[in-house]
């Protein structure tokens, strides 16, 4: 499987339109630290993807869904996971459902039950157009088992992490964007990945831990010691993380760019 990182960003994306930092401002400049708000695009599931053999599939749909497609050159993608219901993870759903009914195509949406009741009591027109399709802990597509559990998200409530497992190889990886306090059982799926995708908005987080809801980087650094993923990517980045920075990240770590490609 191949995946990239159509976005990076937080919840607002950097640079803030109403900051002046110097991260905001690099990102207006050069463009090292622009962040869309975070999304994933999975290529080379396999076979068994409806009529087609090798079909992509997105992580999330958020408001900027149209430039992220526009980025990868597509002009349509008919399935996708969905983490949970807040607005930076399916603020593009209406602009997928127009692309949908002008394309004559229904779009395809995975998500778990109690995400689909939110979004669909937000935005009742889309069934239209989406069929919406409850994980009920486990789906199949390709040649990978795709796990989905309920995980903390600190202040805000409740998200979905996905745990990818290859059917036929000893190959596993997990998207887990927006996460913190996890408890012990929420964390036994993230053990032993070949990769681990994590949200990390801070690389030190200075507010109050009931007030938060990601986790920061220096955080992450200590749970994947206990993890042990082979590799890591940190996602969902604030604009207090800086790209042109050094931090001493160890070896198999780094933070996630625009268009950076991984394979598993």
């Amino acid at each position: 499987m191949r995946i990239t990182f159509r976005g990076t960003g937080d919840s607002m994306g950097v640079p803030r339109v109403y900051c002046s930092c110097a991260v905001c401002e690099e990102a207006r400049s050069t463009g090292i630290n622009r962040r869309l708000r975070s999304l994933v695009q999975l290529d080379g599931l396999g076979a068994g993807l409806a009529d087609e053999a090798d079909d992509a599939v997105w992580i999330d749909c958020g408001p900027d869904w149209g430039k992220q497609m526009e980025a990868a050159g597509l002009r349509f993608v008919r399935r996708i996971l969905i983490t949970h219901a807040h607005f930076d993870h399916i603020g593009g759903l209406v602009e997928w459902a127009d692309a949908c009914r002008w394309l004559n195509v229904k779009g395809e949406a995975f998500a778990a039950a109690e995400v689909i009741v939110e979004i669909n009591a937000r935005f009742p027109w889309l069934q239209r157009q989406i069929d919406f399709h409850a994980i009920d802990g486990n789906l199949r597509m390709g040649n990978w088992d795709i796990t989905s559990w309920r995980i903390n998200h600190g202040k805000n409530g409740y998200a979905y992490a996905f745990r990818f497992d290859h059917t036929l190889e000893k190959r596993s990886w997990a998207y887990c964007s927006d996460a913190i306090g996890l408890t012990d059982e929420q964390q036994q799926p993230l053990y032993g990945l070949n990769l681990l995708v994590l949200g990390t908005s801070f690389y030190k987080e200075p507010f109050a831990y009931d007030t938060r809801s990601v986790y920061d980087v220096t955080e992450a650094l200590e749970l994947i010691q206990l993890w042990q993923p082979n590799h890591t990517i940190f996602t969902h980045m604030s604009h207090d993380i800086d790209l042109n920075s050094d931090y001493g990240l160890p070896t198999a770590v780094q933070f996630a760019r625009a268009a950076l490609e991984v394979t598993v």
